[in-house]
């Protein structure tokens, strides 16, 4: 055997480092918690104080030492700290209760005019009211903030996280208030970051602040931590899956699953680490489909606890250039969604935007939808699994990432892992992806493999995807040859012909495409932006006959390609974007919507749903 290289070592040794502070950090006390909304929670939801923070005076002292780290662990704003009733009180040159307020969730540049393009840190308080019953676990839990946060409870620092998408999680057992008065402080900074995940340059807004809920937690002393309850790969007949209990009598413990509709019913016993598996058959359960989007109430109790979920059964694979969905071909008439409400600024803040999301994408003719380029809320998935919406969900490894620094690499496989466990119960989730539009090089190829090897490792039933790179040569042909594509088990791209190169719309079938692999076709995006509103010829940029025409020749070029088996086209709707500063057309959104940001249907938005009944015909009903 060859030793290692001091390099190698060096690089072990800051992996091993970097894992400490990557995602939560090693002080969270569990995995996160499978379905917590679905638990006994108190919501922390409403209005926080806030403090706006550029400085990070709150943070550091004036040697630049952090007040967490020192030998107190005091003297941060996290401290809340109130004036005495001496006669001569002490210097405090902060105050919450007297300071603005945000709506949480939400982001902060929609809900002050002087946040619009704030890049830093603000400081969020929120005191609340709970007493901790004897025998019961607590654990406070966010949805998500954006990007960096530091979370203190009365005081106290609970941890970091870092990754604007992924949900965060602390045990507080033991660290409430007996007398039931709390505050929890959260420095929240979405400063851009070189080594981050997303790194500096990206094509969305960067949204600051808690923009997901939060809530308290209860549990038993042992409780259901996590589980799994699907179909086995490639098997429409055999249920598999896992329960994992977390607390000091985890081993040795009856645990049941209970599926009252499909009458299954099977009582288990947890090993020494807490986990109980199964496998059993599951000829009786109708399998989930966009056409009929069945749900089953599956029912988990050990203890005096239970735990429901709805979970839908269905399978996803390849063969050879066909996708199948429970062993039939199919066609994913798709469109990709950023989590934004155009009618709204800022992030989207609950079901309510997040369901006229998915309705439009319904009367598009989807079947399928593109979340990009992000994990998205977990009630997203969810109601994707109600609607009947197969999806795409990616983490965002986007564009050029410092891909030979090992703490990046750690950094995204941890909100990798992160979306996994969140969605593995999820019949909606098909595909997994693990990056977007990535350049070629030996370092992206090495980083983007091994989060593919994560990926299958972590859930061997779902399709693996990212949107590849392609090259065009003089002749017009289009090769798609991208070497992370042997690792993939769709082929994904991303061509923009009629927008960005190759002409007008009209001019565009010229393009042929010279695919290397056997796999499924998948078209991950292409369109063009138009204004609505704006109207011209064919040939006139930014308006929505431009946009119309350029939908109608893409869909002539792109159906001469064999194996096409899907397309999610970018976007559903305009949606916010720094970079876009045209002041006529763009003005800070992303026009390339097929709806505009004040809901008006673009004349290309009829264009695909026409070709989307088309593939219904084919796929659905018959060929």
């Amino acid at each position: 055997m060859t030793p290692p290289t001091p390099l190698k070592l060096l690089l072990a040794l800051v992996l091993g480092v970097a894992g400490l502070f990557a995602g939560s950090s090693a002080l969270a006390q569990t995995s996160l918690i499978q379905n917590a909304p679905a638990r006994r929670v108190l919501s922390l939801n409403g209005s926080w104080n806030y403090i706006i923070d550029p400085y990070e005076n709150g943070f550091y002292d004036y040697r630049r030492e952090a007040f967490d780290k020192s030998a107190s662990g005091k003297g941060g704003y996290y401290d809340n700290q109130k004036p005495s009733t001496a006669q001569e009180p002490e210097l405090i040159e902060y105050d919450f209760d007297h300071s603005a307020a945000l709506q949480v969730p939400g982001d902060w540049n929609s809900q002050d005019p002087k946040l619009l393009y704030y890049e830093g840190t603000i400081w969020l308080k929120k005191s609340f009211r709970i007493t901790p019953t004897a025998g019961k676990r607590y654990f406070l839990y966010f949805g998500a903030i954006n990007y960096e946060a530091h979370i203190y409870l009365n005081g106290k620092k609970l941890g970091m996280h870092q990754g604007g998408f992924t949900p965060i999680q602390y045990e507080v057992t033991g660290k409430l208030n007996p007398s039931g008065d709390n505050f929890v402080v959260v420095k929240a900074d979405n400063t851009r970051h070189l080594d981050a995940v997303p790194t500096i340059n990206t094509d969305w807004w960067n949204y600051g602040g808690i923009t997901r809920d939060v809530f308290i937690a209860e549990a038993p002393e042992t409780f259901i931590v996590d589980y799994k309850v699907q179909l086995a790969k490639d098997n429409m007949s055999q249920l598999t899956g896992y329960v994992q209990l977390d607390g000091a009598g985890k081993s040795g413990q009856s645990v049941t699953l209970n599926i009252t509709e499909a009458g299954i019913k099977q009582t288990l016993k947890t090993d020494g680490d807490g986990r109980a598996t199964f496998s059993l058959p599951a000829k009786k359960l109708k399998l989930w489909s966009p056409q009929n989007p069945k749900l089953y109430v599956v029912a988990l109790s050990s203890g005096s606890e239970t735990v429901q979920d709805k979970i839908g059964f269905r399978t996803i694979q390849t063969r050879g250039q066909d996708i199948l969905l429970n062993g039939k071909s199919t066609f994913l008439r798709g469109i990709s969604i950023h989590d934004e409400n155009p009618l709204i600024p800022g992030r989207a803040r609950g079901e309510g935007d997040l369901r006229m999301l998915l309705t439009w994408a319904k009367e598009l003719g989807c079947n399928y939808v593109r979340l990009a380029h992000y994990p998205h809320n977990e009630t997203m998935l969810k109601l994707a699994d109600e609607m009947g919406l197969l999806v795409w969900s990616e983490v965002p490894v986007y564009w050029t990432i410092a891909w030979q620094n090992p703490a990046t690499y750690q950094n995204a496989e941890t909100q990798l892992s992160d979306l996994i466990s969140m969605g593995k119960n999820r019949a909606s989730i098909v595909v997994w992806s693990v990056g977007n539009e990535t350049p070629l090089g030996d370092p992206r190829l090495t980083f983007m493999t091994n989060l593919v090897k994560k990926a299958r490792a972590l859930d061997d039933t779902r399709l693996i995807a990212a949107a590849l790179e392609l090259h065009r040569t003089p002749d017009n042909v289009i090769h798609v040859d991208d070497p992370l594509g042997e690792s993939l088990d769709l082929t994904s791209f991303n061509e923009y012909a009629g927008w960005y190169w190759g002409g007008k719309p009209g001019e565009i079938t010229k393009y042929t495409f010279d695919i290397k692999y056997n796999k499924p076709v998948m078209i991950s995006e292409f369109g063009g932006d138009a204004l609505a509103g704006y109207h011209g010829d064919a040939d006139t940029r930014w308006s929505e006959e431009y946009q119309e025409a350029l939908y109608i020749n893409q869909l002539k070029m792109l159906s001469t390609i064999k194996g096409l088996r899907g397309m999610t086209p970018w976007i559903l709707a305009d949606f916010r974007a720094t970079r876009r500063q045209h002041p006529v057309y763009q003005n800070g959104f992303n026009r390339k919507g097929l709806i505009s940001s004040t809901g008006v249907k673009k004349k290309a938005f009829y264009v695909l749903q026409e070709y989307y009944r088309q593939q219904v015909a084919k796929y659905d009903t018959g060929k």
